[in-house]
């Protein structure tokens, strides 16, 4: 399936535009909820393929799971499951068979983990073997993915000895590990942090109640839609100046790129803003935020804006390769970006000729598709391909943007 869409409007966008539920939150939540042996309902749970299949996971009597294309659910389901008596299975689609997730079992191995690979070394499907674990010290590279490290942080209070994670080669996205120790602890852990050191004491988790705030690495398509078109003012609901969402880095990143940002009556104002003083390069290190990579790299390059970004080297081992992605779909809007160096990502202003009928693949990536949809504000019309992956964190995001008055999805 594709949506062609198009945009005719000369006056300003104006309105409120509704956000999911924090998937990231959801999922953690869901865990510990879980952990604590809560029979309360969590509220305001992300509506989401990621969030739909850990409710499942969580709540069927089934021994083999299928996570589909979600990959936070495939790595806390696999430490979770390590502990829960019973032989268990957890696969997923042919591009989760591809992800890595050997740091993370070897990391649960160390510990008395029971795991095998039931098809290629390093990779899902996992046969997992769940028994009651001693705990104590354990090392994980943290460059790679800080959703092996929350795995391991969130079951860490139901083990004997509970654990210390010692972080190697430094640490990827450590707002994600301080929005999982936040939530622990709302739930009675006895969880820190410090240097390269995580450390969670055996004290189990308690059972309270618990609603989700929205999802800000969401909010980051309608920063983005400020930023490329006339706007009057956007607001966005439920989001919080407080907030432990690593993606909460947004107002800052945008300031550079002509949106302002004010808190205001339960959630966030958006208005246009002059860009004043302004290096020739945009550099922004995306190493705590990697998920609003594709929102600003498009961003940029329709505002001619040159940028060099890096710690992008998640990117390459999320839905898609991103990196290439990025590459892919841009050069046939005419912009040619490079990688100069591991997990980083260039434009020096460069430009080709536009792809005629131009068509957007989404590579089975939600992101891909946000990111690139709100081009049309300032493009001719043109098609984006499978259309429907938002339905991974936004379900409802094509009824939100077609909310924008002269914009026409068919």
């Amino acid at each position: 399936m594709s949506y062609k869409i198009e945009y005719n409007h000369k006056g300003c966008i104006s309105g409120r535009f509704e956000l999911p539920a924090s998937k990231s939150i959801s999922n953690r939540v869901l865990i510990i909820n879980a952990l604590s042996g809560s029979n309360k309902n969590v509220a305001n749970l992300a509506k989401c393929d990621d969030t739909d299949v850990m409710v499942k996971a969580l709540t069927s009597d089934s021994h083999l799971v299928d996570i589909g294309a979600a990959g936070t659910s495939m790595r806390f389901l696999t430490a979770y499951l390590s502990i829960q008596p019973g032989e268990w299975t957890i696969t997923g689609s042919q591009r989760m068979k591809e992800r890595p997730i050997q740091i993370l079992v070897d990391a649960l191995r160390s510990i008395g983990a029971d795991i095998e690979y039931a098809e290629n070394e390093g990779f899902p499907p996992l046969k997992i073997r769940g028994k009651e674990i001693e705990g104590g010290d354990v090392e994980i590279d943290g460059s790679v993915s800080s959703q092996y490290i929350s795995a391991l942080m969130m079951i860490a209070p139901m083990l004997k000895k509970g654990l210390r994670i010692h972080l190697l080669n430094g640490v990827a996205s450590v707002p994600y590990i301080n929005l999982t120790l936040w939530i622990m602890n709302q739930f009675g852990a006895d969880a820190s942090f410090s240097g390269n050191i995580i450390e969670i004491k055996p004290t189990k988790y308690k059972p309270i109640d618990y609603t989700v705030e929205s999802d800000w690495t969401g909010a980051s398509y309608w920063f983005q839609i400020a930023a490329l078109a006339d706007v009057d003012e956007i607001f966005l609901p439920a989001l919080f100046e407080n907030t432990m969402q690593g993606d909460g880095v947004l107002g800052d990143i945008f300031s550079h790129l002509g949106v302002s940002t004010e808190f205001v009556d339960g959630g966030v104002k958006l208005r246009k803003d002059e860009i004043k003083d302004e290096p020739d390069v945009f550099e922004w290190d995306f190493i705590d935020c990697p998920d609003l990579a594709q929102t600003v790299v498009v961003t940029c390059c329709v505002l001619n804006r040159k940028f060099r970004f890096t710690g992008l080297k998640s990117l390459k081992i999320k839905e898609t390769n991103r990196i290439l992605a990025l590459q892919q779909e841009l050069k046939k809007f005419g912009y040619i970006l490079t990688e100069p160096e591991e997990g980083s990502l260039e434009w020096n202003g460069k430009k080709c000729d536009e792809d005629a009928n131009l068509s957007v693949d989404t590579y089975k990536d939600h992101r891909m598709a946000m990111a690139f949809a709100p081009i049309v504000l300032c493009h001719a019309p043109f098609l984006v391909n499978e259309p429907e992956v938002v339905s991974k964190s936004y379900p409802d995001y094509w009824k939100e943007f077609g909310k924008i008055e002269g914009i026409r999805i068919e």
